[in-house]
This record gives structure tokens, sequence and C-alpha cells, in this order.
């Protein structure tokens, strides 16, 4: 499924209509996309753009959160899935896509396995394990689409605007 259509999908603004007058929908979303290389200083490098695009929308009070889960996703798919991917999987790179589809940002990894991400309970001392809790914690909504022959996506969605602060 194209970025777009993801992204009007997951905030209810589907079919996908080019009518600015449209309640709840501006216009058709704004989309940054990066097919980062398979190396170590590829999760950093999306970071910076991450942070970049986010600023340029207008989105810097999201951005900590964003970049973190778009770190948290990135490592996921080149950590379990690129390994784990089979030889003719192995031609389908790994995409990032941001997406402001409205009053949120959506976040979205697409790898070539068809394994699905697991929410683990990591054990106390174990170094692994917590990045889909963190992405859990800081997004509205987190899912995955389900796999194909291209590997799938995994996303997560979270408010343009920051919450508001809890009192005690």
């Amino acid at each position: 499924m194209p970025a777009v259509e993801m992204a009007a999908l997951a905030t209810g603004n589907w079919p996908l209509s080019r009518d600015p007058a449209r309640p709840g929908w501006t216009c058709l979303p704004r989309v940054a996309t990066r097919t980062p290389r398979l190396s170590a200083g590829s999760v950093g490098a999306a970071r910076e753009f991450t942070a970049a695009i986010l600023g340029r929308w207008g989105l810097a009070d999201r951005s900590d959160d964003v970049v973190v889960v778009v770190s948290e996703l990135l490592t996921n798919a080149l950590r379990h899935a690129v390994s784990a991917a089979d030889e003719p999987r192995s031609r389908c790179p790994v995409r990032l896509a941001l997406l402001q589809p409205g009053p949120c940002v959506l976040c979205a990894v697409s790898d070539p396995s068809p394994a699905t991400p697991v929410l683990r309970e990591p054990g106390w001392f174990e170094e692994r394990g917590r990045g889909l809790h963190v992405v859990d914690a800081l997004s509205d909504q987190w899912g995955w689409t389900a796999p194909g022959p291209a590997g799938k996506v995994v996303w997560a969605m979270i408010s343009a605007a920051r919450p508001m602060a809890y009192h005690s």
C-alpha cells in the first residue's frame, strides 16, 4: 500500500479526497521518504533526517519523540528483518517514510521480512528487547501491515500537538 494511502487510512481519511473543504482533511499529506544504507551510521542519519523534516514542517515540539520512534523502528528493521530476510526478499530495501496527514505524524518503516514484530517482556538485565515498548509509550497508536511479497510496514502514529502535562 503506498504511503499516502496508508496515512489516509490510518487517520480515517480514506478514501482520499483532493477537496480541501472536506472536514478533518486539509489536502494531500506532507510526505518525506528515505532509503537508508544498511550500515552502522544509518540510524543516526535517519534521526537527523527526521529532525530536519519535522523542523521544516513546523513540528519541532514533537521532534524528540518522533526521532526516538523512528530510531527504534529502523533499528528493529535493520537488526531483525534484514538479517532474517531470504535471498529474493533481500532485494527489497528498507525504507523510511514520514507523513503528516493532518494533526499527526505517521512514521513507517518497510522491510523485506515476512516476520511480524513481537512486543515481548525482556529480562531485567537484558540490553535488548525494549524498542517496541518505547514505540508503544511514545506513540498514540502503532502496528504493522500484513506481510506480502515485498515484506511488511511497521508504523507508529504520533499526535503533532504535544500532550497536556499531568499535574497532581
